[in-house]
C-alpha cells in the first residue's frame, strides 16, 4: 500500500513543462493585467477628475481582465491537452499495428545523438520492453506518460497575476494624492513591466535586458494612447 501511494505521488508530480507553462500563464497574465488596468485609468482619469469613477473604471477592467485571461489560458491549454492526449492514443495504436516502425524511430532518435546503429538497436528493445508507450511519446514528442499540460493551473496562474498586476496602477492612481497620483501610476507601471519583463526572460532563457526596455516601451505607449483617448472625450 506504502508503494502504491509513492507511486501515486510521483505520477502526480509536476514536469518541469508542465510547472513552466504554469509560470508562463503567471508571468503574461502580470503583464496584461498591468496595461489593460492603467489602459483604462489613464483614459477615464484624462477625462474626469472624480476619483470614485476612476477607482470603480479601474477595479472593474482588474476584475474583467482577471476573468477574460483566466478563460483564455484555460482554452488554450484544454485545447493543448486534447492534443496531447490524440497523441498518445495515436501512438498506442501505432504500437500494436507497426512497432518494428516505432522501434526504428527510437533507435533513430539515439542515432542521431551519436549512438552507434547497433547499440541503438538494443537500446530501443530494452526500452520499449520496459516502458512501450512511454518511450515512443518521449522520443518522438517529448512528453512524458500520463502527464498532460493542466488548464486549471495556468487559469488559476493567469486569474491571479493578471489581479495583482493591476492593483499596481489602480493603488497609485487612487491612493496616491491627486497632485501625484499621475508620476506614481507612471512609477509603478514602469516597476511592474520590468518585473515581469524580467521573469519572461528567465523563463524563456532569452535576454533579460532586450524584454525589460520592450516592456517598458510598450508600457509607455500603452499610457500615451490611452491618455490620448481620455483627452478626446
Amino acid at each position: 500500500m506504502m508503494k502504491t501511494m509513492h507511486q501515486s505521488k510521483t505520477k502526480e508530480k509536476q514536469t518541469m513543462a508542465e510547472r513552466a507553462n504554469t509560470l508562463r500563464a503567471g508571468v503574461l497574465g502580470a503583464n496584461d493585467g498591468i496595461l489593460t488596468v492603467v489602459g483604462v485609468l489613464f483614459s477615464v482619469a484624462a477625462a474626469t477628475t472624480n476619483q470614485f469613477t476612476i477607482f470603480i473604471a479601474g477595479l472593474s477592467d482588474l476584475l474583467a481582465c482577471a476573468f477574460s485571461m483566466a478563460s483564455g489560458e484555460y482554452a488554450s491549454v484544454s485545447s493543448q491537452k486534447d492534443t496531447e492526449k490524440a497523441v498518445v492514443a495515436a501512438e498506442s495504436r501505432l504500437l500494436e499495428t507497426d512497432l518494428a516502425g516505432e522501434k526504428q524511430a527510437v533507435t533513430d532518435y539515439y542515432v542521431a545523438r551519436g549512438v552507434t546503429a547497433e547499440t541503438a538497436g538494443k537500446i530501443a528493445d530494452q526500452l520499449l520492453h520496459e516502458d512501450a508507450l512511454g518511450t515512443v511519446i518521449r522520443v518522438k514528442y517529448g512528453l512524458k506518460k500520463d502527464h498532460y499540460m493542466n488548464p486549471w493551473y495556468a487559469a488559476f496562474a493567469s486569474l491571479v497575476s493578471a489581479a495583482s498586476g493591476g492593483i499596481f496602477p489602480l493603488f497609485a492612481m487612487t491612493v496616491a494624492p491627486v497632485a501625484w497620483q499621475w508620476p506614481a501610476t507612471i512609477l509603478a507601471v514602469i516597476l511592474s513591466v520590468s518585473l515581469t519583463g524580467y521573469l519572461s526572460a528567465k523563463l524563456g532563457n532569452g535576454l533579460v535586458k532586450n524584454a525589460m526596455i520592450r516592456n517598458v516601451i510598450v508600457g509607455i505607449i500603452t499610457m500615451i494612447i490611452h491618455y490620448g483617448i481620455g483627452q478626446l472625450m
